[in-house]
């Protein structure tokens, strides 16, 4: 199974069974020496450990093939979990930049014309102070 984490196929992830030399096999009886038990198996106690002896290393082997699956899955969670945080963080700024608080806008605008009316009314004065010193000079 091929887990992808990125839409350019970049990062991903590949969980297979493999065996102790590292060959991706498939974990079923025949793989794990334990396809099947008929009646002579049981018929001595030799007979009966060997086939519990299988029985041990297929235990073995599945567990080993667990702990790897449950890395594979520890790492696909967080990787989930990161996922998740970011869209929920893109989400929260983008709600932000489109959902403007009105009354801090209005106030923004009112400060905005005060400062244009002040501005104005700074350069009216300087052109009248002007116009009185050329009066004056006349």
């Amino acid at each position: 199974m091929k887990i992808t984490f990125n839409e350019s196929g970049t990062s991903s992830i590949d969980i297979q069974a493999k065996d102790a030399n590292g060959n991706v096999r498939g974990i079923n009886a025949s793989n794990l020496g334990v396809e099947s038990l008929i009646a002579e198996d049981l018929d001595t106690d030799e007979a009966i450990d060997a086939f519990l002896g299988k029985l041990s290393s297929a235990l073995t082997e599945l567990r080993s093939q667990a702990s790897a699956f449950g890395s594979n899955l520890s790492s696909v969670e967080n990787r989930q979990s990161f996922t998740k945080n970011m869209i929920n963080t893109l989400e929260t700024g983008a709600a932000n930049l489109t959902l403007a608080d009105s009354n801090e806008e209005a106030a923004n605008l009112l400060a905005l014309q005060t400062r244009q009316q002040l501005s104005s009314s700074a350069l009216s004065m300087a052109s009248q102070q002007d116009q009185a010193v050329l009066q004056l000079l006349r």
